[in-house]
């Protein structure tokens, strides 16, 4: 029966075919080809590999060249024990033994490079080169080469343990080339993601509306950088005010860019459409040609008349707003109102009295679906218990979400506006 040789077996055989120099060498570059297995810091990698080649072989120069597949070149990206090229310098395929290397794909020794048709002079003393092509799967990752000061410096048995360092080398450079390229993939989007949120934000009202008589406030928490829930006041010249609460479907910066087209086009309805009904038809028709397919939107819109202490609002699927009334808190269910963007939809709308201490909660459904460590939403009769309390806000709203999901903060943006007559 066939078994696999022990570590000591190979290393056995190694001493029997390798000078004991030489398997001093191939320990040092089995354990170097460990060490930069585990590195992810291109330039880390590249320092280190050229350092140690260059300190287990006596080399003048060891020195890493990475392609450069968009403009065809090869560009120093580390280098051991040269005076003459500075990291980043560039030189084309077929120029010198790298050049040439990286053309062919093949490794090429000269061993005088004195009459070496490829050799171009470089660190004082140079004798011997040899330079390895770098390549994963069939792909060029770059060129490998190592100087000596001595005529034929390179045995076979060097040269081939070097060609087989190369294959470690070229893996780990590869593999640190997609961590770096993912890495700012990963910043970049979180600039994005950051400067869509402070767009974000600054789309939402500054400060509450005046209103004599009512206090009102909003306040909104995007589960991620941005979110898909906002809100908004809309003040219009015979006194009345606007209220809006919105749950764009999605999360990220795709909810975010609907949210923020579905902000200007209600804006822009809500200064010539009556009643709230007539303005969520026309921006329903609005949002189903333009809108791509699957997405919607959920939104309620109030109008606040402050002298007849009235409030009016229709619904497009979304959470029936809470009315607290003395000691009585009631939800207002819509009889009609789908979601906006889904098809062509009417609007049922509905008018109630706010007699003084009356007040009302629009929310989004990170309010009531904020589940704790066991699972359990908060749900509507947490909410209208908490609007019952003599010192229930917005902000006090959201501390007591924020209290039950405890342990696993916000899983959706958290929405609400809270109207006190």
């Amino acid at each position: 029966m066939a078994t696999t040789p022990t570590r000591a077996g190979e290393e056995g055989r190694a001493s029997r075919e390798l000078p004991l120099e030489q398997v001093e060498d191939f320990i040092k570059l089995e354990k170097a080809a460990q060490k930069i297995s585990s590195i992810l810091d291109l330039d880390e990698l590249i320092n280190k590999i050229v350092s140690e080649v260059a300190q287990s072989f006596g080399c003048i120069e060891a020195s890493i060249h990475l392609y450069d597949e968009t403009n065809r070149e090869l560009m120093l990206a580390g280098v051991c024990g040269c005076t003459m090229y500075t990291k980043g310098s560039r030189k084309k395929l077929g120029q010198g033994m790298t050049g040439h290397v990286a053309q062919t794909r093949e490794t090429h020794y000269a061993p005088d490079v004195r009459v070496d048709p490829y050799y171009i002079a470089c660190e004082p003393g140079t004798l011997s080169e040899l330079a390895i092509p770098l390549e994963v799967e069939g792909n060029l990752v770059g060129v490998f080469s190592a100087s000596h000061h001595e005529l034929d410096a390179f045995t076979p048995a060097q040269v081939r343990l070097l060609k087989s360092l190369a294959k470690h080398i070229a893996v780990a450079i590869r593999n640190a080339q997609r961590f770096v390229r993912e890495k700012q993939e990963r910043e970049r989007m979180s600039r994005d993601a950051q400067e869509a949120r402070v767009i974000q934000q600054a789309l939402l009202p500054k400060a509450s509306p005046y209103i004599p008589g009512f206090s009102i406030s909003g306040l909104s928490v995007p589960a991620g950088e941005v979110g898909g829930d906002w809100y908004d006041f809309i003040p219009f010249d015979d006194g009345c005010l606007g209220l809006v609460l919105a749950d764009v479907s999605g999360k990220g910066t795709a909810a975010a860019l609907l949210m923020s087209a579905t902000r200007a086009m209600i804006r822009s309805l809500a200064t010539t459409c009556g009643s709230p009904a007539e303005t969520l038809r026309r921006l329903n028709r609005l949002m189903v040609e333009d809108f791509p397919s699957g997405r919607f939107v959920t939104l309620v819109y109030a109008v606040l008349d402050p002298v007849r202490r009235t409030l009016k609002f229709s619904s497009a699927g979304h959470l029936p707003p809470l009315l607290v009334t003395r000691e009585t808190a009631r939800f207002l269910e819509s009889e009609a109102g789908t979601p906006l963007g889904l098809g062509q939809s009417d609007f049922s709308e509905t008018q109630v009295e706010l007699p003084r201490g009356a007040r009302v909660v629009l929310y989004s459904d990170g309010i009531t679906e904020a589940a704790g460590l066991n699972e359990e939403e908060y749900g509507r009769e947490r909410l209208r218990k908490h609007a019952l309390e003599g010192d229930a806000s917005s902000e006090s709203i959201l501390r007591d979400v924020r209290r039950h999901a405890n342990g696993r903060g916000l899983q959706d943006d958290a929405t609400v506006i809270f109207l006190a007559a």
